[in-house]
């Protein structure tokens, strides 16, 4: 069923490859509506999965004005840069980030997470984990118990974040990764796919 009521449409800012991923989860969720897309200039006119492309960064204001909700739907791989730099002008023009959860995962409802941080599919966050702000926790990932995420964080597809871990801010945590109960993963890591994370020299 669309949802037509204003306040609960949403934009997405960032039309590529995640943005994609970003829809299905949206869709499924059932709870809004997106009203659009914005990206570079070059690609305003295309759509992204029947989405319109409808907007530049520069108009990132006149958006949020128009329809409040606003998710960061760029990928973050090699840097966070990008992400933070979006999030930042959408939150100087008091955008509101909903948390977006897929159906498909589980959140337990001890856990806590931050202000416009994706949960994909068959992710799964456990008792008393914490999430920050404007992460994605990609597709069947998994955060376990105690674990501390930071802020604009991307713990990839397959991912293993076990007890007790602490990631620092901005943090690149490849596919597949696995990393050992109760560590410290400082800010800004670039933790590579299908690594074994065993201290907290990284």
């Amino acid at each position: 069923m669309t949802v037509k009521k204003t306040e609960n449409k949403i934009v997405l800012i960032g039309g590529g490859g995640h943005c994609k991923s970003c829809i299905d989860v949206i869709e499924a969720m059932g709870k809004y509506s997106i009203a659009g897309i914005i990206d570079i200039r070059e690609k305003v006119g295309q759509k992204v999965l029947g989405y319109g492309i409808v907007g530049t960064d520069d108009e990132i204001a006149d958006y949020v004005r128009k329809y409040k909700n606003v998710l960061i739907t760029l990928g973050q791989i090699y840097t966070s840069e990008k992400r933070i730099k979006l999030f930042k002008i959408a939150e100087e023009h008091n955008a509101c980030f909903p948390v977006v959860i897929s159906p498909l995962a589980y959140v337990s409802k001890h856990a806590k997470i931050g202000k416009g941080t994706i949960v994909m599919h068959h992710a799964l966050i456990n008792a008393d984990a914490s999430i920050g702000v404007n992460c994605i926790i990609n597709t069947k990932s998994l955060v376990e118990h105690d674990a501390v995420i930071g802020d604009h964080c991307h713990i990839s597809t397959g991912a293993i974040v076990n007890g007790g871990v602490n990631i620092g801010n901005n943090t690149f945590y490849g596919s597949g990764a696995v990393s050992k109960e109760y560590i410290s993963i400082p800010q800004n890591s670039f933790i590579k796919a299908n690594s074994i994370v065993k201290s907290n020299d990284k």
